[in-house]
C-alpha cells in the first residue's frame, strides 16, 4: 500500500474535568501538585510557581502578569480568558491543554515541551519557543506580532486563520508543520522552513526571499 504523501494534522485530546472544586490564589504554591482545581476570576500576579504542576484543572478569567511557571507542568487543564502582560514558563511543559481567548503579551516559555495543545482566539505581543518541542499543536483565530521557533522540534504543529508579523526560524526542525493558514509579515532564516507546507500563494509570496537566500538573480 502507498505511504500517504500528506501533510499530518495535529492529533488533540481534549481535557476531561470533573468535579472540580474551587480555589484561591494563597492556595497555591511553588512545587506543589495542585488537582482538580477551578481557579476562577483570581489574580496570580508575581506569584512564584515555579516546578508547580496543575493536573485536571481549569483557569477562567485569571491576571497572571509576571507569574512564575518555570518548570512548571501542566497536564489536562482548560484555560480561558488568561490576561498576562508577562509570563515566564521557561522550561515548563504542556500536555492535553486548551487555551482560548487569552491576551498576553510576552510569553517566554523557551526550552519547554507542548504536547497536545490547542491555543484558539487568543493574541500575543511575542512567543518565545526558542529550544522547545512542539507534538500535535494546533493555533486557531490567533494573531502573534513576534513568533520565535528558532530551535525548534516540531511535528504535527498546525495554523489555521493565524497571522504573524514575523517568524523567526533559525536551526528549526519541523515535520509535518503546515503553515498555510498562517499569514506571515517577514520570515528570518528561511533554510529552517525545510519540512513546512505552504500553499502555492505563499510560495509565490516568497519566491523573491528564496531567490535571494538560494542567491538566484531574477531577471526580466
Amino acid at each position: 500500500m502507498r505511504r500517504s504523501t500528506a501533510t499530518k494534522k495535529p492529533v488533540l485530546s481534549r481535557p476531561v474535568l470533573h468535579s472540580l472544586e474551587s480555589a484561591a490564589a494563597e492556595e497555591l504554591a511553588a512545587h506543589e501538585h495542585h488537582e482538580g482545581l477551578s481557579l476562577e476570576g483570581i489574580d496570580l500576579s508575581g506569584l512564584d510557581l515555579t516546578g508547580a504542576t496543575f493536573t485536571e484543572c481549569e483557569l477562567i478569567g485569571v491576571t497572571a502578569h509576571s507569574t512564575l511557571l518555570q518548570h512548571a507542568r501542566l497536564v489536562e487543564t482548560r484555560i480561558e480568558r488568561l490576561n498576562a502582560p508577562v509570563l515566564d514558563a521557561t522550561r515548563s511543559t504542556w500536555r492535553d491543554v486548551e487555551l482560548s481567548g487569552s491576551r498576553i503579551g510576552a510569553l517566554d516559555i523557551y526550552d519547554a515541551e507542548l504536547r497536545s495543545m490547542r491555543v484558539t482566539g487568543s493574541k500575543f505581543d511575542w512567543i518565545n519557543l526558542r529550544s522547545s518541542t512542539l507534538e500535535d499543536v494546533l493555533f486557531e483565530d490567533c494573531t502573534i506580532e513576534e513568533l520565535d521557533l528558532s530551535g525548534v522540534t516540531a511535528a504535527r504543529v498546525a495554523f489555521v486563520n493565524c497571522r504573524a508579523g514575523s517568524v523567526a526560524l533559525a536551526h528549526a526542525r519541523l515535520t509535518d508543520v503546515d503553515l498555510r493558514g498562517l499569514e506571515m509579515g517577514s520570515i528570518s532564516n528561511l533554510e529552517g522552513m525545510s519540512g513546512a507546507t505552504l500553499d502555492a500563494q505563499q510560495v509565490t509570496v516568497l519566491a523573491p526571499a528564496f531567490a535571494s537566500h538560494l542567491g538566484i538573480r531574477v531577471e526580466g
